[in-house]
């Protein structure tokens, strides 16, 4: 499995699909980068890792291309490592990005399955983290993604949304595509105990948790955060930011100018999942403030399943989407802060109205939405792409995969 923008100790969904892979019997290694590691493989529970080492860009268009060709010529190097020394009959790539496409081509040649799993859409992602997107680089993005398509012998996407992209702009059939949604793990709908030193730093504690990019809308959750701070007169809450990404300092220069600092936290990226989910079990709401765009509008964000996996209320913008994974279990606004500030006094003041749509989110993961239900999906590809090869499917020699730089989280890790 190869992913490139989030370590595989920071991306849920890898983790997830490859314990579930092995489990299931295949033999499992996973390419990824990951800070100061090195080239030689770990073993992590059960799973074979190889690393290399992650570096840090500067940011803008030049920042991007320089990362993904650095990580492009390091995965093709421990994929062909892998390829001498172990064999592998199935190489899963997760994007972003998709420039991966060029190592895979090699080994479609050789008669290796590819599997695409699409965790976002690039091109659009590329228009909202870029204002002003270039025209060659956007239709970069377009080619990679419909060679991606192409290449791949089986097609996996997270929603309904990027199948039709799949089927429509991609122009794969739907027997071709299959939807492997990105449920959290049953086990995190045990009780957990709040974390008491935050529970006493004020009455109300608001939490956001995921990638701060320029796409997941942090600033629109500033604003909303200094009307309910100064236009209603609220001073009685605290915003944890758990979470980091390349707007994180951009961010936290709004908070300042919007005289927030006593009532946002920035917390950082909390690794240690029973910390990161004590952090959300003490909250009394959650948000999730990514606006209408291309890309959102499309996109599955994990943090909203993550927030009702420990009965959190929700408020959030109305994506289609967002009302797929949430239904009752959120309140939905239109693109309007004061609406956003609003709703979040409203649940504030009736934590009845809390506790009955944080069951109702609790509720809907454990009856359709949690991970368990996701992985006869992933299973069923696996069988389909073995079949097409020949041979017994499991257990199989080896399948490889490369995982995403770590930049962003696909809390979009995907984001989706």
């Amino acid at each position: 499995m190869i992913v490139e923008n989030c370590s595989y100790l920071r991306d849920a969904r890898v983790g997830k699909q490859a314990k579930a892979l092995r489990e299931a019997g295949y033999q499992v290694s996973v390419i990824g980068a990951d800070s100061g590691a090195f080239p030689w493989p770990v073993l992590v529970d059960g799973i074979n890792l190889y690393r290399f080492p992650r570096i840090s860009m500067v940011h803008g268009t030049f920042g991007y291309v320089l990362e993904y060709a650095y990580a492009t010529v390091a995965i093709a190097i421990l994929t062909a490592y892998v390829a001498l020394t172990q064999g592998f009959d199935i190489v899963h790539i997760a994007n972003p990005p998709d420039c991966i496409v060029l190592i895979t081509a090699i080994y479609k040649l050789i008669g290796t399955r590819i599997i695409y799993d699409q965790h976002d859409l690039c091109p659009e992602l590329y228009v909202c983290k870029f204002p002003r997107p270039r025209r060659l680089l956007l239709r970069l993005q377009l080619l990679l993604e419909r060679l991606s398509y192409k290449l791949a012998d089986h097609i996996i996407v997270t929603n309904e949304s990027y199948r039709d992209v799949a089927i429509g702009r991609g122009g794969q059939s739907k027997s071709d595509v299959t939807i492997v949604r990105n449920g959290p793990e049953i086990e995190y709908l045990r009780a957990r105990d709040v974390d008491m030193e935050l529970r006493q730093r004020s009455p109300h504690i608001i939490a956001f948790a995921g990638i701060v990019g320029y796409q997941d809308g942090l600033d629109y959750l500033c604003r909303a955060l200094r009307t309910l701070r100064y236009g209603l007169g609220r001073a009685d809450f605290l915003c944890v930011v758990l979470g980091d990404g390349d707007a994180l300092p951009d961010i936290k220069r709004l908070t300042r100018e919007l005289g927030l600092d006593e009532n946002v936290w920035f917390a950082g990226w909390v690794s240690e999942p029973d910390l990161y989910f004590r952090y959300l079990s003490t909250a009394d709401i959650c948000v999730a403030p990514e606006p209408s765009n291309r890309y959102n509008d499309r996109s599955t964000f994990v943090k909203m399943m993550e927030y009702m996996v420990v009965g959190k209320p929700v408020v959030a913008f109305d994506l289609p989407e967002n009302r797929v994974s949430a239904g009752q279990a959120a309140v939905y606004v239109s693109k309007d802060e004061r609406e956003f500030a609003v709703t979040l006094a409203k649940l504030m003041d009736d934590p009845v109205l809390r506790r009955s749509m944080g069951e109702v989110g609790r509720q809907r993961i454990e009856a359709k939405l949690a991970w368990q239900y996701s992985v006869p999906d992933l299973l069923r590809v696996y069988d389909l792409v073995s079949e097409s090869e020949g041979v017994a499917h499991r257990p199989r020699r080896k399948v490889v995969g490369h995982a995403p730089v770590d930049k962003d989280r696909d809390l979009s890790c995907g984001t989706s």
